[in-house]
């Protein structure tokens, strides 16, 4: 038996053959056409626009965050600018398969200098070239093995367009060499409930064919397992099902401290699965849907009847909704489309909105409207709460805070993304009236490492003790000023990670729906002390991997004592 470390998602255990992923087309050879120029640029654009519709296909068919991702990179795949740059290496005499590839690698290039949203979008590049070249030369693109029976899938990494239709009845589980906790591929394995496992550098070993255990509870793969091992995964398996389908309750620890469980949504339309899973209301609403696809700002009205689908759907319930998070890194035409050269340390999030105060201002206008169209359920109103993106400073806060009331809106925050903010945690909640930690951002400007880069994905975990310090600031000032303090990032999905959150002094959590059964068993078993014992544990440690450990043995450690 060998076992290899990565990081779980989620507390699922998963056994069966290991499948891989094919290789990468190899890159097309640099050399003169034997086709016209006209040939060849008819060709190219027959595929890329075929691959277009392809992506766009499988993002309806998928829905959810999947589609969003999918229509992007359709219409990456159709840009002017890229479809400028295949012509110019065409004219020159190339062949299709090299001026795509070319073109799409210079592209790229470009947008990971960039880096931030253009960056993720850098990384999409790749597969859509190589379903382009592929289609050029006629041949299946890589994607999806299918050895005709369920599977473990093993991959580098996943692309989006392969995710998005995963047939879960035959993939068992995920195993990949790169990536992280907040990956893509990390966040869609939560959102359809997939047992994963990512950043395993090791598992490049592992052979086609071969049994392995996949248990993201224990952050590893175990190869060659015994007869023994294989039938306690079962076991777990089934265990951990049942659970799922036990009633549904509010989040609370084992001493009954209520630790209300939110869910993280994207469009109103996700609402009702969010219900069903047992989510307590919403604790970030992004807003950004309204205004990524558009070459214009929403009307006040667009907005407004969003909004009222989204509070109606929560009837009592608590429902945080985050104005538009966009700028430098998400460049709209109508906000901020300059050129920057760091665009993660630009101005985005309220810095981009405050240089554009009437998208603000309407935005809050569609909320205040949306807020008093509801007011009229049966069932009662939602509670609604709104806050402030990329918030650095107390004069920042004492602006929004200032100008949402202006509105009517009775509840506003900020979210803590940055350093400066949770160090200034007490200051700010003179203002605030509440205090949402965004772990995404706060780990990325804390470690100094872009949360879209691969190449420094190691550094993007929230388990680092410099990341949970600033937490307990916040957690501190919430507490000593008797303000809430929720957590919206990735790392609320990870059940002992959430633990500790609770521990430092979180009192909501909010993460994307389908993680919220495995967060709520996990808080069940530990009482308020218990969870600030692990916290502890967590403090005291020097890294990432090793906070992991030293909370999962003060955990264990713990359980044992209670038996």
């Amino acid at each position: 038996m060998t076992e290899l470390r990565g990081v779980g998602i989620g507390l699922g255990v998963a056994q069966g053959p290991v499948a891989r992923m094919a290789e990468p087309l190899p890159a097309p050879k640099d050399a003169p056409s034997e086709r016209s120029v006209d040939e060849e640029s008819s060709r190219v654009r027959e595929a890329v626009a075929a691959v277009a519709r392809e992506l766009e296909e499988r993002g309806n068919t998928a829905g959810g965050a999947a589609r969003d991702v999918l229509e992007a990179q359709a219409m990456m795949a159709e840009d002017p600018t890229l479809e400028a740059e295949v012509d110019t290496r065409l004219q020159a005499g190339k062949t299709g398969e090299w001026a795509v590839y070319d073109a799409f690698a210079s592209f790229r290039e470009q947008l990971t200098a960039l880096g931030g949203y253009l960056g993720e979008r850098a990384a999409d590049l790749d597969d859509v070239a190589q379903r382009v070249i592929a289609r050029l030369r006629g041949v299946a693109a890589p994607g999806i093995p299918d050895p005709g029976h369920p599977f473990v899938l093993v991959a580098t990494d996943l692309a989006p367009a392969d995710t998005a239709l995963l047939d879960l009845d035959k993939v068992l589980a995920l195993i990949t060499t790169e990536g992280g906790p907040t990956s893509h591929t990390a966040i869609l394995a939560r959102e359809k409930s997939i047992v994963a496992v990512v950043g395993a550098a090791h598992a490049a070993s592992l052979t086609e064919g071969e049994t392995v255990i996949v248990d993201a509870a224990a952050n590893l793969v175990v190869t060659s397992p015994s007869d023994d091992e294989l039938a306690r995964a079962l076991t777990r398996a089934a265990d951990r099902a049942a659970a799922a389908s036990a009633p549904i309750t509010p989040g609370a620890l084992a001493d009954g401290t209520a630790v209300p469980l939110l869910a993280n949504l994207g469009k109103p339309g996700g609402a009702s699965e969010a219900v069903e899973l047992g989510a307590e209301g919403v604790g970030l609403f992004r807003t950004e849907f309204l205004f990524l696809s558009s070459s214009s700002a929403p009307t006040v009205e667009e907005q407004r009847t969003a909004y009222t689908e989204l509070l109606a759907a929560f009837p009592g319930k608590k429902v945080v909704v985050r104005v538009l998070d966009a700028g430098a890194d998400k460049p709209l035409p109508f906000l901020n489309d300059a050129h920057e050269e760091n665009p993660a340390l630009g101005l985005r999030g309220l810095r981009a909105l405050r240089a554009s105060e009437d998208i603000l201002r309407e935005q809050l206008t569609a909320l205040a409207e949306a807020d008093a169209a509801t007011r009229r359920s049966p069932e009662g109103p939602a509670d609604l709460w709104v806050m402030a993106p990329m918030v650095s400073t107390v004069e920042e806060t004492e602006y929004f805070v200032s100008l949402a009331k202006d509105y009517g809106l009775k509840t506003a925050g900020v979210m803590v993304e940055v350093p400066s903010s949770a160090l200034l945690a007490d200051r700010i909640f003179r203002h605030a009236d509440f205090a949402s930690i965004g772990t995404n951002d706060l780990t990325q400007y804390t470690l100094a490492a872009d949360r879209l880069l691969g190449s420094v994905a190691s550094f993007q975990d929230p388990w680092h003790p410099a990341v949970l310090r600033l937490v307990r600031e916040v957690g501190a000032a919430g507490a000593a000023s008797g303000k809430p303090v929720g957590i919206c990032g990735e790392a609320a999905a990870d059940p002992l990670l959430a633990v500790v959150l609770v521990g430092l002094g979180a009192t909501t959590l909010s993460m994307a729906p389908t993680a919220l059964a495995d967060v709520r068993a996990t808080l069940l078993t530990h009482t308020l002390d218990d969870a600030r014992r692990i916290a502890e544990a967590a403090l005291a440690a020097d890294g990432a991997a090793t906070a992991r450990e030293a909370a999962t043995a003060a955990a264990s450690s713990q359980k044992a004592a209670e038996q």
